[in-house]
């Protein structure tokens, strides 16, 4: 939201592309929408729609957590979306349909979606095998 000097008025940005990042970890399921700079428009995750403990790493919980960011995002115009998927969580699939099912209602396009999960390249050792 930015106010316009000459009246003080908010005027609403308007976003035309937009990035969906989804990043399901073990433990949660975050949304965030962005712009194409990366200034975040709206987010959500499965503990801020009100799913608590192991239920959070839950597909329903990250389906929920896709609907709220995405519903939000779309007041401001987005027309067309770019989906980024991270991380080895449960609700991968199902936030990504969750956006997908929304951009079907609302006939918006999707241009991509990618897998940008970090993959090492033989990085750092691995820890010794633990003995018991």
């Amino acid at each position: 939201m930015a106010v316009t000097s000459s009246n003080n008025k908010i005027k609403k940005r308007v976003v035309p592309v937009a990035i969906v990042s989804i990043n399901a970890s073990f433990n949660n399921t975050i949304v965030s929408v962005t712009d194409q700079q990366g200034d975040v428009i709206s987010w959500a995750s499965a503990g801020n729609v009100g799913f608590k403990g192991s239920r959070k790493s839950t597909p329903y919980a990250g389906q929920m957590a896709a609907e709220k960011a995405f519903e939000e995002a779309i007041k401001y115009g987005v027309k067309t979306v770019s989906i980024r998927i991270k991380g080895p969580g449960a609700a991968r699939e199902s936030a990504v349909r969750a956006v997908s099912a929304l951009v079907n209602k609302h006939q918006l396009a999707v241009i991509s979606i990618k897998d940008v999960t970090p993959v090492p390249h033989n990085g750092c050792r691995r820890p010794k095998r633990r003995r018991v």
